[in-house]
């Protein structure tokens, strides 16, 4: 396992037993009732959760969410579980989100998705803030309501604007991948260009309309969470919490 000083493996899951027994720390494996392989690993110095997706464990081809940095350990993970790249898709353009997808996908052949709404920074190599990445022209645009069907494994895709005007979110099998619109018991910043605080609490009391309390999440940074979790705990959804969602 490769553990430099901004890379970590976070961990591997499958599923959650019940929303009060999530645990984080360490690598672990549970094999439940959700079929998806999820493993999570910690890039850059902004410490943003990468993730590879797999329909099963041991399948030859994987989803990789988000890879926000250079993601040369990553293809070194992925060949040590037998698997390649299927499918690069991206959940917002911000540099810890979007730093390695050029490289990744010009070193493996993958094709990307990506948010119609920011597409811009990827294709420009430009985010904002005036940080620069590789810049890379995606393969694929994406709009809440569309399905992507890659590696054996179907992600709806959902419109979540708040922390960025285009952000969006991939939903399949139990697991939304939330970027940095919803955290464990945090939520994204709202202060940089795009960002909206009424819009952002609107996307999440939308994915709190949309999906079971038991929807896994896995956030753009932290550890994994689910929807029901964040409704009862966060700080921040005091205000969904009285409208009684």
């Amino acid at each position: 396992m490769v553990e430099p000083k901004v890379w970590k493996r976070r961990f591997a899951i499958v599923g959650f037993d019940d929303a009060a027994s999530i645990r984080t720390a360490g690598d672990y494996t549970q094999t439940l009732f959700m079929a998806l392989v999820v493993d999570s690993f910690v890039m850059g110095p902004f410490q943003s959760n990468c993730y590879v997706v797999r329909s099963e464990r041991g399948a030859g081809e994987a989803v990789v969410i988000d890879p926000g940095d250079d993601p040369t350990p990553l293809r070194l993970e992925l060949a040590g579980m037998g698997a390649r790249t299927g499918a690069i898709l991206v959940t917002h353009t911000d540099v810890d989100h979007i730093g390695g997808v050029a490289a990744l996908a010009e070193g493996t052949g993958s094709e990307v998705w990506a948010p119609s709404g920011e597409v811009d920074a990827l294709k420009n190599g430009l985010t904002r803030g005036g940080m620069r990445v590789a810049p890379h022209d995606p393969e694929h645009v994406v709009n809440g309501g569309d399905a992507v069907s890659v590696a054996g494994i179907t992600f709806d895709v959902v419109d979540v604007p708040g922390h960025s005007a285009g952000h969006v979110a991939f939903h399949a099998d139990g697991h939304l991948f939330s970027g940095d619109l919803l955290f464990a018991g945090s939520v994204g910043r709202v202060d940089l260009a795009g960002g909206d605080w009424d819009t952002l609490l609107a996307s999440v009391r939308s994915l709190l309309d949309g999906f079971p309390g038991a929807t896994i999440v896995h956030p753009g940074h932290g550890p994994a969470t689910t929807l029901e979790r964040e409704l009862q705990t966060n700080p921040f959804l005091r205000d969904l919490r009285t409208e009684g969602i």
